[in-house]
C-alpha cells in the first residue's frame, strides 16, 4: 500500500527543502525525495563552494596589494589542498544541518530515485509513495558536447574535485560559470585559456558590463580567444591534452579542459510522459506564473524550470508555492521581474532590472542613460589601477530606475539594497536625495549626474 503525503518534492536542494519546509509549517505532511546529498547544487558543487574558492582569489589580490600600503610580504604560498579539505568539511557540516532543519521541521526524507507510475504515484526503490501536491525540483546538470575526446575534460562538478592548482586550463564558455572560474583559476596560479563561440562573455548582461569584463580578463593576463570552438580532444603521452579547435587557437596544449558550456535539467528518469507533464525539447519544464505545470498538482520549481536559474529564485518561489497551496493566500507568486544577479568575477558584477538595449526596445526615446567610471579608493595605491564602472537605467520624465549594472569591488554586497529600492519603483530623483555615504563607492550611485 503506499504512503500518503499532502506534499512531495522531487530534489533535496534549495527548491525543494524550502517549499516542503514551509508547507510543514502550515502542518501539511510532506517528504522530500533526494539520492544525493542534501543541499543541492548550490550547496554541494555551486554557491557555497564557488564563493570559498573567489574568497580565496580575492585574498590573493589583496596580498598583491598590501605592498601598496606600506606591507613587506617576501613570500607567501597558496595550499590548495588544505582549502579543499577545509571546505569539504563545510559542506559535509552544512548537509547535516539539513538533515537536522528536515527533521525539526517534520518532513521526511526518502532516499533513491524517484519516477512516475501515474499522476498521484511516485515509484522509489520498488516502495511506491502519493501525494496530493508533487513539485518537481531536481535541478539541472552540467552539459558535455558530443564531440570526440569530450569525456577527457571536466565540469565545474569536476573543478570542486580538483586537489591542486593545474598549470594550464581552457576553459570553454562565455556565462558565469566560465567567467567566475577563470577568474579564480588564474588568480591562484593557473594559467588560463578562455575560449568563447561567438565575441563575448555574459551575451545576456548590459553590454557596458560585458566589455568591462571582457577587458580586465584580458589585462589581468587571462587568454581569452574568440569565435573558437573545439572540434576534438586527444590525451597524450604525458597526461596533458591536445585541443583541436577552429579559429584562433589551432591546436591547444592544456593540463585541464573546463567544459562551462551550459546546463541541461534534470527530467529525463523522472518517466515524464506516464503523466502527460509537458518539456522544452532540453527537458526544461514549463510552469506559468503559480509554477503550475500544465498537469493540475504537479509543479516545478529551480533549475529544471525555464526561469531564472538561481538559488534564491528557486527558494523564494517554492516557498511562495506552499504560501499558495497551504498558506491561504491564493495569489502568492513569485513575480520574476527585477531579480538581482551578482557575477563573482574580478571584479565582481552586479545586475538589475532591465540592460540598456532591453529598455530602448521597450520604451524607445523615454529611456535615460547615466554612467560614471572611477578609481575607487582602496585602489589609490594598488599597482590594479582597477575603475569602477556604474550605470542607471531610467525611463519617462519621472525617471524611474528600471535598471542599474555594476563592475567594481563591492559590486556583490552594494546591489542588494539598491535592488530593493528598484523593486519599490524609486526614481533617480529618490536617488538624489539620499544622503551619500562617504567615503565609498556604493555614494556614486546617488551623487551620478
Amino acid at each position: 500500500m503506499a504512503k500518503h503525503y499532502d506534499l512531495i518534492a522531487i530534489g533535496g536542494g534549495s527548491g525543494g527543502l524550502s517549499v516542503a519546509e514551509r508547507a510543514a509549517s502550515y502542518g501539511a505532511r510532506c517528504a522530500v525525495i533526494e539520492t544525493g546529498r542534501l543541499g543541492g547544487t548550490c550547496v554541494n558543487v555551486g554557491c557555497v563552494p564557488k564563493k570559498i574558492m573567489w574568497h580565496a582569489a580575492h585574498l590573493a589580490h589583496a596580498l598583491d596589494d598590501a605592498s601598496g600600503y606600506g606591507f613587506k610580504l617576501d613570500y607567501f604560498d597558496f595550499d590548495w589542498r588544505k582549502l579543499k579539505t577545509a571546505r569539504d568539511a563545510l559542506i559535509r557540516h552544512l548537509n547535516k544541518e539539513y538533515l537536522g532543519y528536515l527533521s525539526q521541521a517534520g518532513v521526511e526524507l526518502i532516499h533513491g530515485f524517484a519516477r512516475w507510475t501515474d499522476t498521484r504515484t511516485l515509484e522509489v526503490n520498488g516502495e511506491h509513495y502519493t501525494a496530493d501536491h508533487i513539485v518537481i525540483a531536481t535541478g539541472s546538470r552540467p552539459q558535455i558536447p558530443d564531440l570526440p575526446g569530450a569525456e577527457f575534460g571536466i565540469t565545474s562538478d569536476g573543478f570542486f574535485e580538483l586537489n591542486n592548482c593545474p598549470p594550464r586550463v581552457a576553459i570553454v564558455g562565455s556565462g558565469y560559470i566560465a567567467v567566475e572560474l577563470a577568474g579564480m583559476l588564474h588568480t591562484l596560479g593557473a594559467e588560463v585559456t578562455l575560449l568563447l563561440r561567438k565575441d563575448q562573455v555574459l551575451r545576456p548582461f548590459d553590454a557596458m558590463l560585458r566589455e568591462q569584463l571582457m577587458a580586465r580578463l584580458r589585462e589581468d593576463g587571462i587568454t581569452v580567444l574568440t569565435h573558437t570552438q573545439v572540434r576534438a580532444v586527444a590525451r597524450r603521452v604525458n597526461g596533458s591534452l591536445n585541443l583541436h579547435c577552429d579559429g584562433q587557437a589551432g591546436i591547444l596544449n592544456v593540463d585541464t579542459l573546463l567544459w562551462a558550456i551550459g546546463r541541461d535539467p534534470n527530467t529525463a528518469a523522472l518517466n515524464l510522459p506516464v503523466v502527460g507533464v509537458a518539456t522544452t525539447p532540453s527537458g526544461a519544464i514549463p510552469t506559468d506564473p503559480f509554477q503550475n505545470t500544465n498537469i493540475p498538482g504537479i509543479y516545478a520549481i529551480g533549475d529544471v524550470t525555464e526561469h531564472f536559474h538561481l538559488t534564491p529564485v528557486a527558494i523564494a518561489a517554492g516557498r511562495r508555492l506552499a504560501d499558495r497551496l497551504f498558506g491561504g493566500q491564493p495569489d502568492r507568486r513569485l513575480l520574476y521581474e527585477n531579480i538581482p544577479t551578482v557575477v563573482f568575477s574580478h571584479p565582481p558584477i552586479g545586475a538589475v532590472g532591465l540592460t540598456e538595449e532591453e529598455a530602448r526596445q521597450d520604451y524607445g526615446e523615454a529611456v535615460k542613460i547615466y554612467q560614471t567610471q572611477f578609481r575607487p579608493l582602496y585602489h589609490a595605491f594598488t599597482a590594479r589601477p582597477l575603475q569602477t564602472v556604474m550605470k542607471l537605467v531610467c525611463i519617462g520624465p519621472e525617471e524611474k530606475i528600471v535598471g542599474c549594472h555594476l563592475i567594481g569591488e563591492g559590486a556583490d554586497e552594494m546591489l542588494q539594497g539598491f535592488a530593493v529600492a528598484i523593486r519599490m519603483g524609486a526614481t533617480k530623483r529618490d536617488f538624489d536625495d539620499t544622503v551619500a555615504i562617504h567615503p565609498t563607492s556604493a555614494e556614486e550611485l546617488v551623487t551620478m549626474r
